[in-house]
């Protein structure tokens, strides 16, 4: 149940604890473990959580708890719980009535390895088990209701921007950059900038120090989905583990499409200039420490390699 590790998961925090990946992976298969669940169901929610992947959304809510001042146990529940969201979500977006994908992480999709029921079945499981397991533990209470709001609307803003992108709903003025930034803004969008507030959450965030991770998650969250449209035609289906060029084949609306890539690519610097600004307000209302040079070096580091990545 390992996972390769990219460049933004080999830091070590302060305490020398093992790195967020490794950390949130461990902490699930705990959780996962201790819930009776039947068998072939719980199969398949682990073939979808532990197949691989880059982990950026629970990394990320380990490192801004870290960047303000908290530390990796105070964010092991709330990280866990949105990369269970986060897996959910691309079960679901695999499926055959969805965007009908049979390659995810350079494996079968779960509906492929399993079947259609199952992966339904499963993505609805992986969605509960995340609102439990911040309810199972987190024991701060208020702490635990704000989580479970974020959670929340990370996760209903997420599937808008699903029906936006699939089942799209705009009135027939609408710009197609506007519609575009509409669907990235919430069906990636969502649960990254939820990441970077759910963390500031754990560590004690102040409000203005909310408000710099909210900015931060927001553009990295849209930078994020214009290197993927970048990727899609840029890359080959062996090199990115999922199909290459379906998004031109549906005829969704993409940033190469609609801006060219020299603007795309234009667009992902704006963004990642954007990015380290909200992480210098950050840094100037924030606390010192060890822990929080930690968090704010690991966050600067996540920006630029998302920014650079190949797949």
């Amino acid at each position: 149940m390992t996972t390769k590790q990219s460049k933004m998961g080999k830091e070590k925090d302060a305490e020398g604890l093992a790195d967020p990946v490794n950390a949130v992976e461990k902490y699930v298969d705990d959780f996962l473990a201790r819930r009776p669940l039947p068998g072939n169901l719980r199969e398949a929610v682990r073939y979808a959580m532990f197949g691989g992947g880059k982990r950026i959304r629970p990394t990320l809510v380990i490192r801004c708890c870290q960047a303000v001042g908290g530390s990796m146990a105070d964010a092991l529940a709330a990280g866990g719980a949105l990369e269970l969201v986060h897996c959910f979500s691309l079960v679901h977006d695999d499926l055959p009535a969805m965007d009908d994908d049979d390659l995810r992480r350079g494996r079968p999709t779960l509906h492929k390895h399993a079947n259609e029921a199952m992966a339904i079945l499963a993505g609805d499981a992986m969605s509960g088990l995340a609102f439990e397991l911040i309810a199972q533990r987190v024991t701060d209470g208020k702490l635990a209701a704000g989580l479970l709001r974020e959670l929340a609307i990370g996760t209903n803003d997420m599937i808008a921007g699903q029906v936006w992108d699939t089942l799209p709903d705009f009135a027939a003025d609408v710009p197609a950059l506007k519609r575009l930034q509409t669907i990235h803004k919430n069906k990636t969008g969502a649960l990254i900038r939820c990441a970077c507030r759910m963390g500031g959450m754990c560590g004690g965030v102040s409000e203005g120090q909310l408000e710099a991770l909210t900015r931060f998650g927001d553009a990295i969250g849209l930078m994020f989905q214009v290197v993927d449209d970048i990727l899609d035609v840029t890359q080959t289906t062996e090199q990115l583990g999922k199909s290459a060029g379906k998004d031109e084949k549906q005829g969704k609306l993409t940033y190469p499409a609609v801006m060219g890539l020299d603007a795309s690519r234009a667009e992902v610097a704006r963004l990642g200039a954007e990015a380290k600004g909200a992480l210098a307000e950050l840094s100037k209302n924030g606390r010192s420490g060890a822990e929080t040079q930690v968090g704010l070096t690991a966050l600067e580091e996540l920006g630029e390699y998302l920014m650079v990545r190949m797949k």
